[in-house]
């Protein structure tokens, strides 16, 4: 079971792991779905290929979906603590471990994650087609792994390159977008004396209409921004702010 402190960087190495399992898994689909024409003889209307049921098109992609994030909780939670909790602070303050997570990845570094999963996935990716062979588990998972630590470890992105096309509070994307600071500039030198955060999470900032805007700072003071609320996720889990999303989000008025 994935730890619950865990989630994001669980759902990245989910994504990395569901783009080489989706398509495997589709190929085979596409394939095995087709009907091979008899011979001899006109084609009857019995012969024509018809077009899946909703229903049953739903079923596979859920089917296939429950799959995927059955194998990605299984592999994630066997491995090394340290891998599981990747993150870009962590390599900026160990300069060993990021020597170890680098890219491409070592050798002896794939060899130490692999050696803690278990065989049976091995086996279930086999009897699903998957792999050839349990022996090309290294081969399958090794640029799934790449791809997950890269992610992890990937720094913040510029604020001014986050421009979202939405309020980020109560998604309306036809009203001009302010910046918020996550965590208020007048707090910065008290945030990284208490080691609430480190210095290249400072500028972190979200994109909200007027009114949230006004709202955020109206329900916190800016020290409670810094320590409590330093992201949208954790505002959206304020009730009085999933409220107010929900209201404002419907609140419109006429162009003149």
């Amino acid at each position: 079971m994935v730890s619950a402190e865990l989630p994001n960087n669980f759902e990245l190495f989910r994504d990395s792991l569901s783009g080489p399992l989706v398509q495997k898994l589709a190929v085979d689909q596409g394939k095995s779905s087709k009907k091979r024409k008899p011979k001899g003889r006109k084609r009857q209307p019995e012969d024509v290929e018809h077009e899946p049921e909703k229903e049953d098109v739903r079923s596979t992609s859920e089917e296939l979906g429950d799959f995927v994030d059955y194998v990605a909780n299984e592999l994630f939670s066997s491995f090394p603590s340290e891998v599981q909790s990747l993150s870009y602070s962590g390599l900026q303050s160990d300069p060993r471990a990021a020597e170890r997570f680098s890219d491409p990845l070592p050798t002896t570094v794939i060899e130490n994650i692999l050696a803690t999963v278990s065989s049976f996935i091995a086996e279930s990716l086999e009897a699903y087609g998957l792999l050839d062979c349990q022996a090309d588990l290294p081969k399958f998972l090794t640029p799934v792994l790449q791809e997950y630590v890269n992610a992890a470890t990937a720094a913040p992105p510029i604020w001014s390159n986050t421009r979202a096309s939405a309020c980020e509070i109560c998604e309306r994307d036809w009203i001009p977008l302010t910046y918020h600071h996550l965590i208020p500039k007048q707090i910065h030198a008290k945030a990284i004396k208490r080691a609430w955060h480190q210095e290249w999470q400072l500028n972190s900032v979200a994109w909200l209409c007027r009114a949230c805007h006004n709202f955020v700072h109206r329900i916190a003071s800016n020290e409670e921004l810094a320590k409590d609320y330093w992201s949208v996720h954790r505002l959206m889990e304020r009730d009085d702010v999933g409220a107010w999303a929900n209201w404002i989000g419907r609140v419109r008025w006429k162009a003149k």
